[in-house]
């Protein structure tokens, strides 16, 4: 799972949400679009999750967890016919006592950011909703653990306890992943199928700790113990894109990484993920975000902390 941890370490942005609150019937929230993934836990009681248009509401009951991996807007209620509000709205109107209330749900959410120009193909070939009923989350040991963490976490204001906050949902980010895999079948095509394909994952996992190695198919194909063309179709069938467009978009990720996150110069940037020029650096950079390296670190701030 190296692979997964590589890529949610670099494309999240900034900090992350928490909430812990008690909801009394009747009640509805929608949760907007947005470059986040957003996880919930019933931590008490059940309500109604509602994905768009045309998509049948799914019953969380107490225990479950769900995650909305690639940031569609979505919709929360204690019934699918009840009348939607905004958050804010809903959250503020909970009287004191909700938790008394018969019917009230407690629900624990949070929010993953992530820079999203162009989602990185594995994230992007999660499933949009993953649901981890009851039964599955309650039997996962350290899934629990991390949750529990969290939960005290949330609910005490200690040193460091954002940074503390960070790690622990990106660990619950992968956990709830692991979880999903588990009962898969062991052969598939996209994201499933890419990080267990023994060769294919074995790519992965090189073009991730040395990027700025000059990789070419022939040299990816000869470490995968495959004929350039076999490894060629069988890598694009599973990732998305052939092996040299990932190396690039996976550079280009680590570059925005190291933009937000560092004053590196952009020539140290560029010959950590595998440029000589700058020049060439940036006009790839462009390319891919649409503007030069430059501005994007002058334009991508971190979201303030909501936690």
């Amino acid at each position: 799972m190296d692979v997964l941890a590589d890529v949610l370490a670099v494309t999240r942005f900034g900090n992350s949400y928490l909430g812990y609150t008690s909801f009394a019937p009747p009640w509805a929230f929608e949760i907007a679009p947005a470059k986040v993934a957003t996880f919930h836990i019933v931590s008490r009681g059940n309500c109604w999750l509602i994905t768009g248009k045309g998509s049948a509401p799914i019953r969380l009951n107490q225990g479950d967890v769900a995650l909305i991996a690639h940031g569609e807007g979505h919709v929360l209620a204690n019934h699918p016919d009840t009348e939607i509000r905004d958050y804010k709205t809903v959250a503020s109107s909970q009287p004191e006592n909700a938790r008394e209330i018969n019917g009230s749900t407690d629900l624990f959410c949070g929010a993953f950011y992530f820079e999203q120009h162009n989602l990185h193909p594995l994230l992007s070939l999660l499933s949009p909703v993953i649901h981890l009923p009851a039964d599955q989350a309650l039997n996962n040991s350290k899934l629990q653990i991390v949750i529990q963490l969290l939960l005290s976490e949330n609910s005490e204001s200690e040193p460091g306890s954002t940074a503390v906050k960070q790690q622990l949902m990106n660990i619950l980010f992968v956990y709830i992943v692991r979880a999903w895999l588990a009962p898969q079948p062991e052969k598939g095509v996209g994201w499933l199928g890419a990080l267990r394909d023994p060769r294919i994952g074995k790519i992965l996992a090189l073009i991730h700790k040395s990027p700025e190695h000059r990789w070419t198919v022939d040299k990816l194909a000869r470490s995968a113990s495959m004929s350039r063309a076999a490894f060629a179709k069988h890598f694009n069938d599973l990732v998305g894109e052939s092996p040299l467009a990932y190396v690039t978009r996976w550079r280009m990720d680590l570059a925005a990484n190291l933009l937000r996150e560092s004053n590196s110069p952009i020539t140290i940037v560029a010959s950590k993920v595998g440029y000589d020029s700058e020049t060439a650096f940036s006009k790839i950079f462009r390319r891919s975000r649409g503007i030069p390296p430059g501005q994007y670190r002058t334009l991508n701030t971190t979201p303030s902390d909501s936690s």
